[in-house]
């Protein structure tokens, strides 16, 4: 089973090479790399190339934004699982990939997700938060749940039967895309418990209360659109399931 990794970057001289790095690090055998640049101008280009022995297709250019640009990594990729690992992450061990592998082979599912360690931007050692999921029911996703997104691999068939991520929702593409899966399509995903990815803070839905309460809008739009009892409510719900990430 090849698995297929997408990196998009744009300006992020800072961190690309980390992340780059555990992506080589990893002992499976038959992965794909596929790094997408939208046009960085303060040398993210250079230190790509210079780990290109690593990466299995590179290109930079300029896209409509993070998730223009996944669209396009996840076209170049052949694997049967795709993954998606941001610029600012990395894998926290050389045995992701290989337990993700087996969690797919074991259950024959369709999605693999496990936890997430969100840690301090330049001192990657302080841990801010856990994001610790469970298993995966439908019914949760009505009240405010959601699997930990950044550790999400799929099978690469979805996003060709049910779409890659939608450019009508902002930042929260990628919480539209897991409504469209799991609550209306209802793919069969399994619960890996364990840290897939170390993330570092500092997200596009991060930050300032203008982003965030943009992120608020954009959030409601996709519980309308799949049709998911009082979204409001559901809204405020996914909110706080942050609050217990701190604990």
């Amino acid at each position: 089973m090849k698995i297929s990794v997408v990196t998009v970057v744009f300006n992020n001289v800072e961190f690309i090479e980390q992340c780059i790095l555990s992506v080589a690090a990893q002992d499976y055998l038959s992965i794909e790399y596929v790094v997408v640049d939208g046009g960085s101008t303060d040398g993210t280009v250079s230190v790509i190339n210079k780990h290109l022995k690593h990466i299995s297709y590179f290109c930079s250019e300029k896209d409509r934004g993070l998730y223009d640009a996944l669209n396009k990594g996840i076209a170049l990729t052949t694997g049967e699982v795709v993954g998606v690992l941001h610029a600012d992450d990395y894998f926290p061990d050389a045995g992701i990939l290989t337990e993700v592998a087996a969690c797919f082979k074991k259950h024959q599912c369709e999605g693999v997700y496990g936890n997430v360690n969100f840690i301090q931007r330049r001192w990657p050692s302080e841990l801010r938060r856990k994001w610790v999921s469970k298993a995966y029911q439908r019914k949760d996703l009505r009240y405010g749940w959601m699997p930990a997104h950044p550790s999400l691999f799929l099978k690469r068939a979805l996003f060709c039967s049910l779409g890659g991520y939608s450019l009508d929702y902002g930042t929260c593409a990628d919480y539209e895309l897991i409504l469209r899966y799991f609550y209306r399509n209802r793919i069969e995903a399994v619960f890996l418990n364990k840290v897939l990815v170390n993330m570092r803070l500092g997200g596009l839905s991060n930050g300032s209360f203008r982003k965030i309460s943009r992120a608020a809008v954009y959030d409601y739009k996709a519980l309308a659109a799949h049709k998911i009892p009082y979204p409001f409510f559901v809204l405020l719900l996914k909110k706080l399931r942050k609050v217990r990430q701190f604990f």
